[in-house]
Parts: structure tokens; C-alpha cells; sequence
């Protein structure tokens, strides 16, 4: 056994969560439950940064403590960071800069991937089309790409708990229900799309269902992380040999 300075107080964990406030139901898939992936998560909760309020008022005055919760994440030892809400690539650049380790915030950063992929328009389906800036592309990097936006702001059930955060209640399979319908309109207004990227964390859970109904490769937060805890803690591979003859 090697020798182990220590230093950390929690060891073994792979990836660390910049969480906004919220307290609707994370279902299987959400970057917020700890069962949707097959590996190691913590989580720093960015109180009084809802959703809400990063999707329709973004400020300045949320980079300090976005920033000092990355440094708390890479001081625990985690590899890599991500965030619990696409709309943080506003913050991509600063957080990259303000840590040591690989950031990836959004699912939007897999945009430009996604197109190389099939070099036929992406299509973006997201919490809400009418607050995705340019600002929030170019944040990903993705600025330039033809994409296709559908968003779920004119959405009953998914509005109403999350974009507004009138209630924690959340009835799931009419959330459901929104999110294919979402995916149909898109593939409708635009036939063309040859991928989709899930914007929004809340609709990796439904990921297997859209794949299935628009026969499209789907990414999302889920497939980021993956990729990412695979590239920050690669596995070694036993090689076979052969007995001399």
C-alpha cells in the first residue's frame, strides 16, 4: 500500500453538484438524485438561488457564491463539477476559471458534439424557450451550431411547480405527458433535427421515453456525467498474453 497524506475529510467521491434551491420531487434521472448515476456525487446547495430566479433575473451578485460553493466541492477532492440547471452556462466560463478540475454546468456543452455527430440542426428542449439566450449558447460554447428550441414554459403542470415554484407537489405523469408532447412539437417544426439535448435536469427521467417516441439520440446531464466521470477516473484494462509455445 502506498502511502496517503489524507487531508480530506470525505474521500472516494467522483462528482460534485453546484445545486440551486428547490424542493419539487427529483425522480430517478435527475442530477439531484444520487441513484440515477453509477457512481459517486455530492452536493453544495446554492440557498436563495432557485430556479426562478436564475431563469428570469440573473445576477452579478450570484458568481461569489456560485464560486466559493465550486471551491468548497473541489476542496472535498471531487473530480470533476456540474450543476443541477443548464441555465448555469451563463456561469461556465467563471466557475472553469475560479477551479483546478474539469467544470461542466450544463448539458448544453454536449451542442457542438451533438452536431459534429450528424452535422444536421440539434434540437434543444429546455425549461423554457423565451429565457435561453444567446448569452446561455455562448456559455456552452455552442454559439454558431444551427439548434431548434422547444421549450415547456406553456406547460400546466411542469410550469407551474418549476419554472414558478408555486408548489413542491408534483404530479409526474402529467409532467410526462408535457415533456413528449414538447418533444413531438419539435420534431414537427422541424423534421430535420438529427439530435436532442435535454436542456433542463428535470427531463433526463422521461430521456428513455422521448428516445423512444422521436427515434433520435437524446443527451442530457446524465450521459455528460458519465462521459466525464469516465475521462477524470479512467479504469485500468487487464491485458491478455498468450502462453509461448
Amino acid at each position: 500500500m502506498t502511502f496517503d497524506p489524507g487531508g480530506q475529510n470525505i474521500c472516494g467521491i467522483s462528482i460534485g453538484v453546484l445545486s440551486l434551491e428547490s424542493y419539487f420531487p427529483k425522480p430517478p434521472g435527475h442530477i439531484k438524485n444520487p441513484s440515477s448515476l453509477p457512481f459517486t456525487t455530492t452536493y453544495e446547495i446554492l440557498h436563495g438561488i432557485t430556479v426562478p430566479k436564475l431563469l428570469n433575473s440573473p445576477s452579478p451578485d450570484m458568481v461569489v457564491p456560485i464560486l466559493e460553493a465550486a471551491r468548497r466541492l473541489e476542496a472535498q477532492g471531487v473530480q470533476a463539477i456540474t450543476g443541477s440547471c443548464g441555465f448555469l452556462a451563463l456561469f461556465q466560463k467563471e466557475i472553469a476559471e475560479a477551479v483546478s478540475i474539469p467544470v461542466f454546468v450544463s448539458s448544453l456543452l454536449q451542442v457542438p458534439l451533438a452536431y459534429q455527430m450528424t452535422r444536421a440542426p440539434v434540437g434543444v428542449l429546455t425549461a423554457s424557450a423565451a429565457v435561453l439566450t444567446d448569452k446561455h449558447i455562448e456559455g456552452a460554447g455552442a454559439q454558431g451550431i444551427p439548434i431548434v428550441v422547444q421549450g415547456l414554459e406553456d406547460t400546466e403542470e411542469f410550469a407551474s411547480v418549476i419554472l414558478r415554484n408555486e408548489r413542491n407537489g408534483m404530479d409526474l405523469a402529467k409532467v410526462r405527458h408535457e415533456v413528449l408532447t414538447a418533444g413531438r412539437r419539435l420534431i414537427e417544426r422541424a423534421p430535420d433535427i438529427g439530435t436532442i439535448v435535454l436542456e433542463c435536469t428535470d427531463l433526463p427521467p422521461y430521456a428513455h421515453d422521448l428516445q423512444r417516441e422521436l427515434k433520435r439520440p437524446v443527451f442530457d446531464l446524465t450521459t455528460l456525467a458519465t462521459m466525464m466521470h469516465d475521462v477524470v477516473l479512467r479504469r485500468s484494462y487487464s491485458l491478455l498474453q498468450r502462453n509461448a509455445s
